[in-house]
């Protein structure tokens, strides 16, 4: 599943990568991106950006720690003003959503 990306500022693949520096601790070594759990970036030209994610499961003990690891990282790029991070089980997280590489490194394949 790719990243559906609105960005304004630019800044996406900064973005992107910051995501990639952040895990769901049930499931290192992968990270959140490659777990399929960002639906979306998108930035405004007032220096907003929007994270659009899920969890793995809706019960997820570390949501909290998750979502305002995001929020910070985000939040911390040059242009960046205020982060965002909008929780989402539309659609339904699934293994299928992971990378082939996530799925490697975690046993699935």
């Amino acid at each position: 599943m790719s990243i559906i990306v609105l960005d304004k500022l630019g800044l996406a693949p900064q973005i992107q990568t910051v995501l990639e520096s952040i895990y769901d601790p049930e499931l290192k070594p992968a990270n959140i991106v490659d777990l399929g759990l960002v639906y979306e970036i998108i930035t405004k030209e007032e220096g907003i950006a929007k994270i659009v994610m899920t969890l793995t499961a809706p019960g997820c003990p570390v949501a909290g720690e998750i979502m305002n690891e995001v929020q910070e990282k985000v939040a911390a790029i040059e242009g960046i003003k205020e982060a965002l991070v909008e929780l989402t089980f539309d659609p339904p997280w699934t293994k299928d959503m992971m990378s082939e590489e996530a799925k490697l490194e975690l046993g699935f394949l």
